[in-house]
């Protein structure tokens, strides 16, 4: 059983909710998940967008691998390296139009970094779920 709340008394959201409870059960942690191929390099240097595209294929690949699907993350956080609003807001819309859109409607954290782990990391996402019974 999963629950969003927005409660009246907090700013409106772009689409994620500001509580999520979850009864207790089974819960997968996903490593942030990087704009990485199979063979460990990094996809589309300097191209935010292919490196989000790559980022969400990853996530759902790992969610996939747990037994769980988008719809059952119950905390993200993105990392993106700017520190420009109008950058953070294109990669917040284009992961809310990617395949693991789901995840992003419960609680979510937008963070903007100078610097991930990867030479040429852009972006990195970090996934919790509760898996289904």
């Amino acid at each position: 059983m999963m629950k969003r709340i927005n409660p009246d008394e907090l700013h409106k959201t772009p689409g994620y909710h500001h509580v999520t409870i979850v009864e207790a059960g089974r819960t997968a942690f996903l490593a942030g998940q990087c704009p990485l191929d199979q063979t460990g390099a990094i996809v589309g240097p300097g191209d935010l967008d292919a490196q989000i595209d790559q980022v969400a294929a990853n996530a759902l690949a790992a969610l996939e691998a747990a037994g769980a699907r988008p719809e059952h993350v119950v905390r993200s956080v993105i990392y993106v390296v700017s520190g420009d609003s109008s950058v953070l807001g294109s990669a917040w819309r284009r992961l809310n139009d990617s395949v693991i859109a789901p995840a992003f409607t419960t609680a979510s954290t937008l963070l903007g970094v100078a610097q991930l782990g990867f030479s040429g990391q852009l972006v990195e996402v970090d996934l919790t779920a509760a898996l289904p019974n």
